[in-house]
């Protein structure tokens, strides 16, 4: 009773928030920031968090916010056409293509066989047929939450998984034109064979105009643009809701037009830093408020207390998953692939999260589906976020070995660095003094035993006169680095060709120098993120990753590089474009006479048995690489990857780990990447490579074989 007094003693002050427009959107940003954190630490998707929050905070809850919020509504609404033209964004066009009449195949299969279920589902509970095929509808696509985890375990080419994520093109594809032509026939009632063919009309003209004219547009604009991200940047977010409004006055639902417009500029953006920014602003502010108001939406009181929406919601979720798992039986069937690969398949399409909430939202606001349905909509994404990540983390991991035998097709190298010039060449920027010493210390000990040369390199920030004052100041400063890092590598008996360059900024400086270079490997100092700024645009670092031609380590050294003794670097991907790192590894071993260790963790119910086939394949894969010493191979069964790579370090002087970029999800609340947070624990000395964003060879020094990784 007291906590009750406590709560109803609040209500003027929450009705003095109500009318204040800004006190909503702190208290969203809070919940933004604070609940996805705590869910996830408690091993629950963030998303789970955002849409709990909701019910609390909503009607069911605290009464704290309406759903009649205007400013709830504007914020949730374009999360709501950022989160399909993110889905439209991710799909990967270029998988598609790979394995295209595969992909149709169990696109078909899971898009049909979901969309019985889900109609016999509503036929059971005497829904209409429109709302019988609607909830079908939403059955059929899927969303990949599990992308940034095959992405780690580096099981992406294997044919069973490219064949399940080219296949979403076709479920949400599907999804949407059923919901299209659902709600125009609910709001027309006069809705006939005349009307769908002349919907059907305006909505190709206007495909074609949004898929080719977007398209050729923003090829135009980008090239034009002259590398400028933020026009580039605005040019994206005008090009969604100019789609937006472009179906609204066709008559169909704006979130075609978001999804048309994603695949439209799918190929422009590529994979590059627009996009990483473009999905940064939604998966951190706008689709996270969508979440947030879904749960405004959701009557806990008549969930609870309705027999009738309790039984809907186990059939929906038992239906889901069954005729999910049908779907990649058929697959089986059909092209022959084992139970592991059938078993990812399956996981990989369970989560229902993008196109499948935004449909049933739209659906729900166009009066086809009671609100029982969307309740059980809700509880399906809670269920299968969580769900399908686990299975997949499960299977997909038995992937690892057979990636390097699938009959996928071949990537073809470009050309090898050392092809065109013997040199093993080290661009190693200099910026700051106090971590310049131990830089040029790790380049020389790498281009000492390759018998190559570092190249010092400076830039300084162009200005709009080339004797203004701060330009010279500049480049006062950059030569005096320049000399102090070329004496250093005297002193370390390496060739030093000192480069001093004016360009327009750093990140594009330090890519065209190596590049005019030849340069087969860049060394930067560690630069950490501060600020919003740094978040929402990135920083150096960053657009080096993306833009350089050759791999990039990006280093933390606690100490001088030539006391180095014993080095540790953790696997997950067992195959061989993953082993670029224990090539580094081994050329800085070699220097110092130090010992490589290669650190391999599985899950801890893993039999004895497969940790031998473990061990045998790593030492496999490693015996390829020629090495003069190869290194000791250790597995370790462990609940935690990261916990048990922490636990090993403490005896270690460097960890080398793979730089892996997160492929962010539609609404960007994925797993979290094990890079990530070993970077932020590990107190010895770090060296993450980071690998081009296409097929590049290192060019390594004799002895040590070179290996194509393709990222």
């Amino acid at each position: 009773m007291e906590f009750i007094s406590q709560v109803l003693a609040l209500e003027p002050t929450f009705q003095v928030l109500d009318k204040e427009p800004i006190a909503p959107f702190a208290i969203l940003l809070v919940v933004i920031l604070a609940v996805p954190i705590l869910f996830e630490r408690l091993r629950l998707p963030g998303l789970v968090g955002l849409v709990f929050s909701g019910v609390v905070l909503g009607p069911s809850g605290w009464n704290l916010f309406q759903t009649e919020s205007s400013v709830i509504s504007l914020l949730s609404e374009i999360g709501l056409i950022y989160l399909i033209f993110v889905a439209g964004l991710e799909v990967d066009i270029e998988q598609f293509h790979r394995w295209k009449n595969r992909s149709l195949g169990f696109g078909g299969f899971t898009f049909f066989v979901s969309l019985l279920a889900g109609t016999l589902i509503g036929q059971v509970f005497n829904f209409s047929w429109l709302t019988s095929i609607l909830i079908g509808s939403l059955f059929a696509s899927y969303s990949l939450l599990a992308y940034p985890l095959i992405n780690r375990l580096g099981v992406v080419s294997n044919q069973a998984v490219t064949v399940a994520i080219g296949a979403k093109i076709f479920t949400d594809v599907g999804a949407l034109l059923i919901l299209t032509l659902g709600v125009a026939s609910a709001h027309d009632a006069g809705f006939n064979l005349a009307k769908l063919l002349t919907l059907s009309g305006w909505l190709t003209v206007y495909s074609v105009v949004v898929l080719v004219g977007f398209d050729w547009a923003g090829k135009e604009f980008f090239r034009r643009s002259g590398g400028d991200e933020g026009n580039q940047f605005l040019f994206v977010l005008l090009t969604v809701f100019l789609a937006a409004v472009g179906a609204q006055l066709i008559g169909v639902e704006k979130i075609i037009g978001a999804f048309l417009a994603g695949l439209a500029v799918n190929e422009v953006v590529g994979e590059g830093p627009v996009k990483e920014k473009v999905v940064f602003v939604g998966s951190v502010l706008f689709i996270p408020i969508f979440f947030v108001n879904l749960g405004l939406l959701i009557d806990l009181p008549a969930f609870i207390n309705s027999t009738v929406t309790l039984r809907l919601t186990l059939f929906v979720v038992f239906g889901l998953i069954v005729s999910k798992f049908l779907a990649a039986w058929l697959t089986k069937l059909a092209y022959r692939y084992n139970w592991q690969e059938t078993l990812t398949i399956w996981s990989l399409s369970v989560p229902q999260v993008g196109v499948t909430l935004a449909a049933t939202l739209v659906g729900y606001r166009a009066g086809l589906l009671p609100p029982e349905v969307l309740n059980s909509v809700v509880v399906l994404m809670l269920v299968t976020s969580t769900l399908g990540p686990l299975i997949t983390s499960r299977f997909a991991a038995g992937l690892t070995a057979s990636v390097a035998t699938e009959p996928t097709p071949v990537t073809i190298p470009e050309p090898s660095i050392e092809a065109t010039d013997n040199d093993f060449t080290i661009v190693v920027p200099v910026y700051n003094p106090q971590t310049q010493q131990y830089l040029i210390e790790l380049a020389a000990l790498l281009a000492r035993q390759a018998d190559g040369k570092i190249i010092p390199l400076a830039i300084a920030t162009a200005a709009a006169h080339m004797d203004a004052p701060q330009l010279e100041a500049s480049l006062q400063r950059s030569e005096r680095l320049l000399a102090k890092a070329t004496a250093q590598s005297r002193v370390m008996g390496v060739e030093a060709s000192p480069l001093l360059r004016i360009d327009d900024a750093f990140a594009q400086g330090i890519s065209r120098a190596a590049r005019e270079q030849k340069a087969s490997l860049i060394v930067m100092g560690w630069g950490k993120r501060t600020g919003l700024r740094a978040r929402l645009f990135g920083n150096v670092i960053d657009n080096v990753l993306w833009a350089s031609h050759c791999p990039v380590a990006v280093t933390r050294l606690v100490e001088s590089p030539k006391k180095i003794q014993r080095i540790l670097v953790p696997l997950e991907n067992l195959s061989s474009p993953a082993l670029q790192p224990v090539q580094l590894a081994q050329i800085l071993a070699e220097a110092n006479q130090a010992q490589v260790t290669v650190l391999n963790v599985c899950d801890r119910r893993t039999s004895s048995s497969k940790i031998a086939a473990r061990r045998a394949h790593l030492t496999s894969l490693v015996s390829k690489l020629s090495l003069p010493n190869p290194p000791e191979i250790q597995i370790i069964a462990h609940e935690n990857i990261a916990q048990a790579i922490l636990q090993s370090a403490r005896l270690y002087d460097l960890v080398v780990l793979p730089f892996i970029r997160n492929r962010t999800s539609p609404g960007g609340l994925a797993i979290s990447d094990v890079t990530t947070q070993l970077a932020s624990q590990l107190t010895c000395s770090i060296v993450m490579l980071g690998e081009p964003q296409r097929t590049q060879t290192l060019a390594l020094p004799t002895g040590v074989a070179s290996t194509t990784a393709t990222v």
